[in-house]
């Protein structure tokens, strides 16, 4: 009895932890109906502050704690002023969303180069002598963590039940229009409440610095973990940020005693995959749902631009032609490897490009069906010795079934919940690539992966890898583009303009929107198997969560919804670091910033830019071609 009970005081510290993140979440989604993918990052922020002015300096725990939680609060007001509040202004909730995970990026990256990449960790407030009551041991900073998130709670509900300011939060939460129409400053109060949420998150990274080590990417984990709590309580709801942060820090601390501690995270995400299938708006719904679309009325939809058709065809040719002699000019060392990389990672954004571009559906977990793939196809060409083109083949069915399955489970969720689901999926194999150490080498990854090979030809050089990723590229660019030409590319356009709209004209929406998975999560199989084939080589952190992030950012920075905008992301992204090595450092944070930026500032991407301008070019008299997304 005594070790159960310690396990549930080890869950009430670590859910109280999820908890905090989760109250952030759960402000700024009542208030602008927006998930802040960049909550988790105001906790490194803090927790990185006090570091830096209690060890640094030497201040006492107090002023550095204060210190630490202002400097944090401010920093993250600058970044929001100009990012956050633009974006609930301007684009629709799912866009949001997607530049919310930049913000996540940017701010990863800060800190990545303001305090580097080792862990840094705090002695506890009150001394390491935890305090004893009939045999249980509590860490003396979990005394500390149930205060403060105590006082938190209290707060949160006087400031918005009992004061003017409240009332204005929650005006704006239940109806922006009739709030603008009484006075109310929305951007004022978007603001407010992403700087509360960032006070907050800076407050649980300053407690829970002594508890755990934290290092530069530690923002990832507090968002998942703060998010997959909130979901789980329900979504605006700070009575289940709370239950939820509990349940979930319990699930884990039982699951690591009684199963292992290597898949404590993938019981915990069953958890969680069974709550939002059973109750899509959690344990405690914070209300009635109201539709997105309705919300994001008058809000600023991506635009896509397209070249003619004779000038498609041209530019189409120019670009395959440069792309095919690539290989044959002088380049720095490791560059054409670079180049091989894009353009693996181009297939998966293909696929990412169906779902998000041209299908409106925000996915999280695209990296999941990489996973998949790669682990599937190089488990068995390595331990079995299957021919890679069967191999290949067996993941992209083994790929495909996943998606049927995840869109069978999820098949009632939307936005922001339908997110979630892709992300829980991308965790889950993120956790059993790491838990299944005997099938896919676990942490250190599986070696001994063989070239690719197709009948007797082996593409074992830099140079035959570039050509077969180029060709199936083209391959694949050829066939998606007729068939968004035809019935099924107009259907997910409408299906992403208006889902009710799209039913009510016969389309079948569901289908279509398993369809555009199941593609998907060939593509991202597909790539995830050339990339085994290609390194010899793949692990746990070449095909984890993060990359997903990295994929949307490529396809944002490229152009949704225009197959080769995609293409544009891939290679700055995965060239820039290895052309200016001196600031791969930035690397990161240059990403985030670019995400955003592109969202705010240029939403028709990269390729969107230049098609626009090679439009102005005279051509035999064609004029702009210019079609909103969705028409």
């Amino acid at each position: 009895m005594t070790s159960i009970l310690q396990i549930v005081i080890g869950g009430l510290l670590q859910g109280g932890v999820f908890a905090i993140a989760a109250l952030g979440f759960s402000l700024v989604f009542r208030v602008t109906n927006v998930v802040n993918l960049s909550q988790g990052a105001f906790c490194v922020l803090g927790a990185m502050g006090m570091y830096y002015f209690q060890v640094s300096f030497g201040w006492p725990i107090l002023p550095a704690a204060v210190a630490a939680v202002v400097c944090a609060t401010a920093f993250s007001l600058l970044v929001g002023a100009f990012t956050f509040v633009p974006a609930v202004s301007r684009l629709p909730s799912s866009s949001a969303l997607v530049l919310t995970a930049g913000l996540l990026t940017f701010f990863i990256g800060v800190t990545l180069v303001v305090w580097g990449n080792q862990p840094y960790a705090l002695p506890p407030f009150s001394g390491e002598a935890p305090l004893v009551i009939g045999g249980l041991r509590i860490p003396s900073q979990g005394i500390w963590l149930a205060s403060v998130s105590a006082v938190i709670i209290v707060g949160l509900w006087l400031l918005l039940q009992k004061t003017t300011l409240g009332r204005a939060l929650r005006a704006c939460a239940e109806n922006p229009a009739a709030a603008r129409l009484m006075g109310i400053d929305l951007r004022a109060m978007i603001l407010l409440s992403f700087g509360l949420a960032a006070m907050i998150g800076s407050v649980g990274g300053v407690l829970v610095a002594p508890v755990m080590s934290l290092q530069f990417d530690s923002g990832q984990f507090f968002t998942i973990s703060g998010f997959i709590a909130v979901a789980i309580g329900g979504m605006g709801s700070f009575a289940g940020s709370i239950v939820g942060g509990i349940l979930l820090g319990v699930a884990e601390q039982f699951a690591a005693y009684y199963v292992s501690s290597l898949f404590a995270n993938t019981l915990a995400l069953a958890l969680l995959l069974a709550v939002l299938v059973l109750r899509p708006a959690g344990l405690f719904p914070s209300g009635p749902p109201r539709r997105s679309d309705v919300r994001d009325e008058g809000r600023i939809h991506r635009a896509v631009v397209r070249l003619p058709g004779r000038r498609q065809l041209a530019f189409a040719v120019i670009l395959l032609v440069v792309l095919a002699v690539v290989p044959a000019l002088p380049m720095p060392n490791g560059l054409l490897q670079s180049l091989v990389i894009a353009l693996i990672l181009y297939i998966a954004v293909l696929g990412l490009d169906v779902l998000m571009g041209y299908a409106g559906q925000v996915s999280l977990g695209h990296a999941g069906f990489m996973a998949v793939g790669g682990y599937c196809a190089a488990i068995l060409a390595t331990s079995y010795g299957w021919p890679p083109v069967a191999a290949v083949i067996a993941a992209l069915i083994l790929s495909v079934l996943c998606a049927l399955l995840l869109a069978l489970a999820t098949g009632r969720l939307r936005g922001h919940y339908l997110a979630l689901a892709t992300l829980t999926f991308g965790l889950l194999v993120d956790s059993l690539a790491v838990g299944l150490v005997d099938l896919t080498g676990g942490p250190s990854g599986l070696v001994g992966v063989p070239a690719f090979e197709v009948a007797g030809f082996s593409f074992d050089t830099p140079v035959r890898m570039y050509y077969l990723a180029l060709a199936l590229a083209a391959i694949l660019v050829l066939a998606l583009e007729g068939g968004m030409r035809l019935g099924f590319g107009r259907a997910l356009k409408a299906v992403r303009s208006d889902q009710l709209a799209a039913a009510a004209l016969g389309v079948n929406v569901s289908r279509v929107k398993i369809v555009a998975l199941c593609i998907s999560a060939a593509l991202a199989s597909l790539s995830g198997s050339l990339y085994a084939f290609s390194f010899h080589f793949l692990s746990p952190e070449m095909v984890e969560t993060t990359r997903s992030f990295e994929m949307i950012a490529m396809l944002v920075l490229g152009g949704e919804g225009t197959l080769i905008g995609g293409l544009f992301g891939s290679l700055v992204l995965t060239l820039l670091p290895t052309l200016v090595q001196d600031l791969a450092v930035f690397k990161t944070a240059v990403e985030g910033a670019l995400l955003v930026i592109i969202f705010l500032f240029m939403p028709e991407g990269l390729f969107g830019r230049l098609v626009l301008w090679l439009n102005k070019i005279p051509f035999r008299g064609t004029a702009i071609a210019y079609a909103r997304a969705g028409s």
